[in-house]
């Protein structure tokens, strides 16, 4: 308790008895601490020395003299593309560490945003002059940068979406509704976001159909015998993350893919968390349909992809109705133009879809292949730090020389509750993790706890955000330990 300053009034007696267990739902600590109208409270040990601590601008002109240039980490090379991380929060230097809810996007992105709304702002492909045509050059553009990306045979097995949670309703309203009847199984996992669940449970009560879940089996990882168990001939269709967004796993889709197909089944592929850190080539997965966020790779908000084969999307129904998804318009019925655009009804996210274009030239440019090196040193770098954290508790997979593991931990620590564990990270150090059931309810369920606390890391971050991290959570831990 050395170095504590009291702002707040009777702290000691509010939360000496009032610390909450991770299976509680509402944090004490963190409402009461975001309440108080002291603008800066320091509690625990003073602030560590790091070199985190400077100035953005000193900082980066130490790291530039103090480090030869090949020997710098990709970190390292990158941070300086990303104008955001170059601040302070609550006195401390930013620790950005909640990259599995959404990325930070680079200059050339925002560049790109500024420049279509100053230069050449428009509607597309209704309009003859210039600045339109020049908005629809630059949307279609980014659509066949996606396609390349992920490797899709043909642009047009691209639909832009406002997000991947739209895209998957977009399949389960489109597809589901015109192929699944009564009785009809779809195969999940507990592990999926509920992004993936709930569409299928709104289809399957209008349908009949029915929900399977697999379970999960050792080191918490979705049990691949119940996948194979699971499947029949009443298997329509699989739905499947390929990363977990909590477990930090990464399912064998090729495999799983192609055990559905045996049965006749198609594969739903939720790629957000996998698209952004690694090679993905839908052709070799030969996924059925395949959805991914723009920002969580660097990309605008607002704008998400789904890729289907273009044999499923053209025979699917429209989604939404309006304009640009139509052929012919009469009074007593209406034609429907071709995928893509049958899909993409009014007008679209155009910036925000020339801002993934940018993105994916930004990733691109770095190479998958190296992010995703980069990132499994990194991912094997915090599992073995945090795991040295007392009464820790990681869920997923341990790394080793056969498991892959994301750059991601999702963890509980005794009965410290996660959101006092991320509001006092983010008021005392600066270090941004996120709390809570991450969209995975019923995984939690599973796992036997409520929430839990989650640290993300992307090609931006460092070795040394890692160590600040760690030394910034014991100090927590101690905190809140002196209650006990």
């Amino acid at each position: 308790m050395e170095g504590m300053v009291l702002k707040l009034p009777s702290f000691h007696s509010q939360f000496q008895f009032q610390l909450m267990n991770p299976n509680r739902c509402i944090s004490c600590f963190s409402s009461t601490l975001r309440a108080s109208s002291s603008p800066l409270l320091r509690f625990g040990n003073p602030r560590f020395s790091s070199p985190l601590s400077v100035s953005a601008s000193a900082s980066t002109a130490k790291e530039t003299d103090s480090l030869h240039l090949n020997s710098l980490s990709l970190g390292h090379t990158t941070r300086p593309d990303f104008p955001i991380l170059h601040q302070e929060i609550n006195g401390s230097k930013l620790v950005y560490l909640d990259n599995a809810a959404t990325s930070q996007k680079p200059i050339s992105v925002l560049n790109a945003l500024q420049n279509y709304y100053e230069a050449y702002n428009s509607n597309v492909h209704r309009g003859i002059h210039s600045l339109s045509a020049k908005a629809t050059d630059e949307y279609e553009r980014a659509r066949k940068k996606v396609a390349s990306f992920i490797n899709a045979g043909d642009a047009k097995e691209i639909i832009f979406t406002r997000n991947a949670t739209e895209a998957i309703n977009l399949v389960a309203y489109s597809w589901g509704l015109a192929n699944l009847k009564s009785e009809d199984e779809i195969i999940l996992t507990v592990a999926e976001h509920h992004s993936a669940i709930v569409p299928w449970q709104l289809v399957a009560e209008r349908t009949g159909a029915v929900l399977k879940f697999v379970s999960l089996g050792e080191h918490d990882v979705p049990n691949l015998k119940d996948f194979k168990e699971m499947f029949s001939t009443k298997t329509k269709l699989v739905v499947t993350h390929h990363v977990s967004n909590v477990l930090a796993s990464v399912l064998p889709i090729e495999e799983i893919v192609g055990l559905a197909h045996r049965f006749g089944a198609k594969v739903l592929v939720d790629a957000c968390q996998s698209v952004p850190h690694m090679v993905v080539n839908v052709q070799a997965l030969d996924a059925d349909f395949l959805v991914a966020s723009s920002h969580k790779m660097c990309g605008p908000t607002g704008i998400g992809f789904l890729y289907g084969k273009i044999d499923l999307l053209s025979a699917m129904p429209p989604f939404l109705g309006g304009g640009e998804m139509i052929s012919d318009v009469f009074l007593d019925h209406s034609t429907f133009a071709q995928p893509p655009s049958r899909f993409e009804a009014g007008t679209p996210a155009i910036g925000e879809a020339i801002g993934l274009g940018a993105a994916i030239d930004y990733l691109s440019g770095i190479g998958m292949t190296k992010i995703h090196s980069y990132e499994e040193e990194l991912a094997n770098y915090l599992y073995e730090n945090l795991r040295a954290v007392p009464n820790i508790r990681i869920y997923g997979p341990a790394p080793t020389a056969h498991v892959q593991r994301a750059a991601l931990c999702s963890f509980n620590i005794g009965d410290i509750h996660p959101t006092d564990i991320a509001t006092f990270l983010d008021q005392q150090h600066g270090v941004a993790i996120r709390s809570g059931h991450h969209c995975a309810q019923p995984l939690h369920r599973a796992l036997g706890v409520n929430s839990s606390a989650r640290v993300s890391l992307y090609f931006y971050n460092t070795k040394e955000d890692v160590d600040y991290f760690i030394q910034a959570l014991n100090d927590t831990v101690s905190f809140f330990d002196s209650f006990k």
